[in-house]
């Protein structure tokens, strides 16, 4: 499979002088397309500043980014949203649904910010990633009448609804209870597997971790572990 992420050299330094702190380090890190992969490590050990720079949300210091081809750490600003628009998809420890509006109006969003009005033919798309999800009976209930759990599925299904090659999740299940948390991964699984979606995700939770395909551990910047 071809590498969908590859990250070469990858530095991330904040700050000048003698308040300087170097959270990356020479970082090489390749992700196969298709693949679901797990990155683990404790607090401050750069894994979430790695995210970040993956999804083009920072930049890194020195180094290069390519996603799907592409190398993204010497786009400009304009570029970088076209290319998160309809290259990424993420998915958040907080589900960010907008409060006011239902489930589907949610899941809508990314493609209205993209496209404008949803044509009947993107709408079906819309009523099938419901399904997917298993949240077709509460689609037009509004964010704030589900459970946190259909709340995270609506995160995900609004992930995928630009049909995103790439779907990035930090700590996707961290306010969720044990039992809705497999629920979830099980979910993401199937999805990484009918749809052919690279999953990379942050995770604290080790039984958790142990699901994916390939597990990175994250140490002072750098990568300790890859099996």
């Amino acid at each position: 499979m071809p590498n969908v992420i590859e990250l070469k050299k990858i530095n991330k330094i904040y700050g000048s002088g003698p308040y300087q702190t170097h959270v990356l380090h020479d970082l090489d890190l390749n992700i196969a397309q298709g693949s679901f992969t797990s990155i683990i490590g404790q607090s401050g050990s750069g894994k979430s500043t790695l995210l970040n720079i993956v999804g083009t949300l920072d930049q890194p210091s020195t180094g290069e980014v390519y996603i799907n081809g592409r190398r993204t750490d010497q786009m400009k600003k304009k570029e970088l949203a076209v290319l998160r628009n309809e290259t990424l998809g993420f998915i958040f420890q907080f589900h960010y649904l907008l409060p006011e509006f239902t489930a589907m109006e949610n899941v809508l969003m990314p493609y209205r910010i993209r496209s404008g009005k949803v044509p009947p033919a993107d709408l079906a798309r819309a009523h099938d990633i419901m399904d997917l999800v298993g949240l077709s009976k509460v689609k037009d209930n509004l964010a704030t009448k589900m459970s946190g759990g259909q709340q995270q599925r609506t995160a995900i299904a609004r992930a995928l609804m630009n049909q995103p090659k790439i779907i990035l999740a930090d700590e996707p299940t961290g306010n969720l209870d044990s039992d809705t948390t497999e629920t979830i991964y099980e979910l993401l699984r199937e999805i990484n597997a009918k749809l052919d979606t690279t999953f990379v995700i942050i995770t604290h939770d080790r039984r958790i971790a142990e699901k994916a395909d390939r597990i990175i551990e994250i140490r002072d910047g750098r990568i300790a572990l890859d099996v």
